[in-house]
């Protein structure tokens, strides 16, 4: 009987200590992603949501930060990396592989979002729960979001009129980007962010369009001498990025971690990675402004000008969505009305 009892009672000991190590299971997260450590996103968002994300799991899940690629890869690659598990979690954009994520496109059409990009990524957030939720299906997404409006930085004089479009060569973030500066007379180069300041030193292209927050960490201003805002309620374009995390790496989980994840996922964890860019952006601008580099301003009736040629474009790209099986017009309308939603909250 005393055999019994103590095999019974080791039985126990077993069992607590074996919930206790599964309850005490530590975690640690490697997240990639190709902007320099000092960039907005990475000061504002990725690094204080790692840090939440480890206090809200009481130090059981360690996030380790790998700015600039240091992983290895390029930037291109970054999807493929969080899917095949090469990296736990990273920041990755659908337009740097042209034509894979369709649907994200209706959010980098020509004046789609509007000027406060935590307001816009909720609207791009709620549009990916519609839209792209199974086209990305094999990733675990945490946020999708976008950046601020761009500004044209270039060599020499600022884009001052239409016609300085004209032979323009441009650095371009995105398809959709590329095919407005195309159609205004530029000549688009598509390349990631990191090659953009090398590419305008070495005179690959003559300028490009970036939003102001990204513009001091990469040193745009030193190399630029002009700069060119689009002004009204929208954006001239966008670009759409997604913070996601591989499925097998959130499916090991325990639940109480996968509801960590869960809650610093979703509506406001987009806004709040969206907000980085609109906190960098005034930053940036106000170190530019402080520079001898020119900052212009186009006209109301430029814009305009330029919005036209954006509307005949979104209505091609509807199209083009419809021919290949998807809802074009209705992508377009509900990307419209979900930016117009938050920008009026």
């Amino acid at each position: 009987m005393k055999l019994t009892l103590k095999s019974a009672l080791v039985g126990v000991v077993a069992l607590g200590a074996s919930a206790s190590a599964s309850f005490a299971q530590e975690v640690t997260l490697r997240c990639q992603h190709f902007l320099p450590p000092k960039g907005s996103t990475p000061l504002y968002f990725m690094a204080p949501w790692a840090e939440k994300v480890e206090k809200d799991s009481g130090g059981r899940i360690k996030v380790e930060l790998y700015p600039a690629m240091q992983l290895g890869g390029k930037p291109q690659a970054l999807y493929d990396q969080i899917r095949d598990g090469v990296i736990d979690c990273g920041w990755a954009l659908p337009a740097y592989t042209p034509g894979r994520f369709p649907e994200a496109e209706a959010f980098e059409l020509p004046f789609m979002t509007g000027r406060n990009a935590a307001a816009s990524s909720k609207a791009a957030w709620e549009f990916s729960e519609k839209y792209l939720m199974e086209r990305m299906g094999d990733v675990k997404l945490l946020a999708t979001h976008v950046h601020g409006p761009g500004v044209i930085h270039k060599k020499g004089e600022p884009v001052m009129q239409l016609s300085d479009f004209e032979g323009l060569k441009l650095r371009g973030p995105s398809r959709q980007a590329n095919a407005l500066f195309e159609t205004l007379g530029a000549t688009p180069v598509g390349m990631p962010l990191p090659t953009f300041p090398e590419s305008l030193s070495k005179g690959v292209v003559e300028g490009g369009v970036i939003p102001w927050e990204i513009v001091p960490p990469l040193k745009v201003h030193e190399l630029a001498d002009s700069h060119t805002e689009i002004p009204g309620d929208r954006s001239l374009y966008n670009t759409f990025f997604i913070w996601a995390m591989n499925k097998d790496t959130y499916a090991s989980l325990p639940d109480d971690l996968k509801a960590v994840i869960d809650a610093n996922s979703g509506l406001e964890t987009s806004a709040w990675a969206g907000a980085s860019f609109d906190k960098g952006d005034v930053i940036g601008r106000e170190i530019v402004a402080g520079t001898d580099n020119k900052i212009h301003e186009l006209s109301a009736e430029q814009v305009a000008e330029i919005k036209a040629i954006g509307d005949a474009q979104i209505e091609a790209w509807a199209a083009d969505m419809t021919s290949k099986g998807l809802d074009g017009a209705g992508m377009v309308a509900d990307a419209k009305a979900l930016v117009a939603k938050y920008s009026d909250q």
